[in-house]
């Protein structure tokens, strides 16, 4: 067990060498995390990783009293009982909504028809961005690439995250609007909160100092 005696969620994925790094420099041992991309969980560390979407699940039920998570996931899933701890400012990214290049499809569509096709990865985010706004959307939530999905006339538009817009240029679509910014955030279980207060605030204090 870490230093802290807390059991710490880890995404995997685009989150995880910064998310290594800042445990690192808060004292928490995670070369064994970096030597090994196959094992799940390092209970001499402290520390279990997971898909990225997972990450509340396992901190709301307690099987982690911390985790790190980006800011669109815990949008998505808010509904999830998990205290947002810190911004932990690394991983930013942009939720935008994109249409292929040129007259935006998305608009036409709203104007001839009153409703838009959007598909997504992140159907809670996109249905509340439409309905904020006043306009009508059938929402699409899809599990691969969602940029094809306007590209062969599944859609009008998506709602998706990016970094940098690179993948969206490749594929001939431009960002429309900006919903939100995600960065990396640090929650914990709540009764985890109370209970190892003491512990987790000292986790907040260095990390903040990171």
């Amino acid at each position: 067990m870490n230093r802290y005696g807390l059991t710490i969620a880890v995404p995997r994925g685009a989150l995880l060498t910064e998310t290594l790094d800042a445990l690192e420099a808060i004292d928490v041992d995670a070369r064994e995390v970096r030597e090994n991309d196959r094992k799940l969980l390092f209970g001499d560390v402290g520390i279990v990783t997971m898909r990225p979407s997972d990450v509340p699940t396992y901190v709301e039920a307690g099987a982690a009293d911390i985790g790190i998570a980006g800011k669109d996931v815990l949008m998505e899933q808010s509904e999830r009982q998990v205290f947002e701890l810190l911004d932990l400012g690394y991983g930013p990214c942009k939720m935008v909504v994109a249409s292929v290049a040129g007259p935006d499809a998305a608009e036409e569509a709203l104007r001839r028809l009153g409703v838009v096709r959007v598909a997504t990865k992140y159907p809670r985010i996109a249905a509340a961005h439409f309905e904020r706004t006043g306009r009508q959307a059938e929402i699409v939530e899809v599990k691969g690439s969602v940029e094809l999905a306007p590209l062969t006339g599944l859609v009008e538009a998506i709602v998706d995250l990016t970094a940098t817009g690179t993948t969206l240029r490749e594929n001939g679509l431009v960002i429309r609007e900006e919903i939100a910014r995600s960065t990396a955030r640090l929650i914990s279980n709540r009764v985890a909160h109370r209970v190892k207060a003491a512990a987790i605030d000292e986790v907040v204090e260095r990390l903040r100092g990171v």
